[in-house]
């Protein structure tokens, strides 16, 4: 393998350490409903690190830690929205605007 791209091996295979991308729930209190609000947020989490590696071992594993980062990152998407629609809907039954 020539040095060009066993540089670029290395710097992919940090750049994308097994990551996860999780979704994490945001409470914040509205003081115009007196109700304590939620919402979902994507994190990305760092779960392991690419040790040393070599040759075709190494592009396996980084092809596989950025399978792994992008499927989380769909599943996870997905479980926002949903998350946050229902948050929205538990909002806006359990928030009363004052009247005039």
């Amino acid at each position: 393998m020539p040095r060009r791209a066993a540089l670029a091996v290395v710097v992919a295979s940090m750049a994308s350490s097994a990551c996860v991308v999780v979704p994490v729930t945001v409470d914040n209190y509205d003081p115009d409903c007196g109700v304590v609000t939620h919402h979902m947020v994507l994190q990305a989490v760092q779960v392991g690190a690419i040790g040393s590696c070599g040759n075709q071992a190494c592009v396996a594993l980084v092809i596989a830690a950025a399978g792994v980062t992008a499927a989380s990152a769909i599943v996870s998407g997905s479980i926002v929205v949903v998350g946050n629609a229902a948050y929205w809907a538990e909002r806006r039954a359990g928030c009363v605007a004052p009247r005039p």
